[in-house]
């Protein structure tokens, strides 16, 4: 087996078990899903693996393919036990979110697509980041931990170093591995 296919399915693998350790937590009471998040995530997942797979990449288009079922997975979930949804925020990241898919569907180019999805990701992560850092004990750092490995072999699986072809895995590993820092950050308590 190729070293880059080995990588491949590790990177694969790991992300289809991120979402059994989320919905393990979701269960137990341990993490609630932000639900425009999750909405936003799985409209831009899908979306996302529908661009790299247009740009006939063969490294991204695994981690997006699982992101896509992990989005599927979290927002089912997320509809019963997650918090949040219709505040002025969430409404905002949405709307931003939504015109950044628009933007992304109108052009037509599977580049400018892929950085519009990241963008619009990135917005409609901003509900959950903020929920995170007032919250920290509404989620686990594990699901945020094992995308962020995830990410770093699907980097490693990349033999043309364009930024096309390292551009989404590099922006799945940051945005998870700063999910993990404010999740497991030292909380103090000012009374």
């Amino acid at each position: 087996m190729e070293l880059k296919t080995l990588f491949i399915f590790i990177s694969s693998l790991i992300a289809l078990a991120s979402p059994i350790v989320y919905a393990k937590a979701i269960f137990r009471g341990e993490a609630k899903p932000h639900r425009t998040t999750r909405l936003i995530l799985l409209l831009i997942t899908s979306l996302a693996t529908a661009s790299l797979f247009a740009q006939h990449n063969t490294v991204a288009i695994w981690l997006a393919g699982v992101s896509t079922l992990q989005s599927i997975l979290i927002f089912i979930l997320s509809i019963k036990h997650g918090m949040g949804g219709w505040e002025k925020k969430d409404l905002l990241c949405l709307f931003i979110a939504v015109v950044g898919i628009v933007l992304w569907q109108t052009t037509k180019n599977p580049v400018i697509a892929l950085y519009a999805s990241i963008a619009a990701d990135f917005t409609g992560m901003i509900p959950a980041l903020i929920k995170t850092f007032h919250l920290p004990k509404t989620e686990v750092w594990t699901f945020y931990a094992l995308d962020t490995v995830a990410a770093i072999f699907s980097l490693m699986a990349v033999k043309n170093f364009t930024i096309q072809e390292f551009s989404y895995p590099v922006y799945i590993l940051l945005i998870n591995f700063v999910m993990v820092l404010l999740i497991v950050r030292p909380q103090t308590n000012v009374n």
